[in-house]
């Protein structure tokens, strides 16, 4: 599997697509691999404001429940309703159509305690 070059990641597993003050937040492919048949997610309401590392959902698949983290402050301006109605979207497609929510950054240095594409790849290898 390779991952966008131009998005972040977490060691929880959560991409990142920054576009000014502004990003998008999804998980990684080896999330949704590891989780299995997405069936459930919940996600929280617009206009609410998280700190990094805060529990913002869950994410339920046959398999189990998993939650999911913000990976940086922000407070949240969408969020995909398309996922939430038709899981089956985070199973086809979490890069792209299986965004999760998008948010307004309010500390974007912490941007830096991320990874690259390259460094979340060497991170997955490590934990094999």
């Amino acid at each position: 599997m390779s991952y966008p070059a131009d998005f972040l990641y977490s060691q929880e597993h959560e991409w990142i697509q920054v576009n000014g003050d502004e990003a998008i937040i999804g998980i990684t492919a080896f999330a949704q691999q590891e989780l299995g048949e997405v069936v459930y997610v919940e996600l929280p309401e617009a206009d609410q404001n998280f700190s990094q590392g805060d529990e913002i959902g869950t994410i339920e698949s046959v398999k189990a429940v998993a939650e999911l983290y913000i990976p940086v402050s922000g407070v949240v301006l969408e969020v995909n309703e398309a996922v939430v109605d038709d899981p089956e979207v985070l199973n086809d497609d979490p890069h792209g159509e299986g965004w999760l929510v998008k948010i307004r950054m309010s500390n974007v240095a912490e941007l830096g305690s991320l990874m690259s594409a390259a460094a979340y790849e060497a991170f997955l290898r490590e934990g094999e």
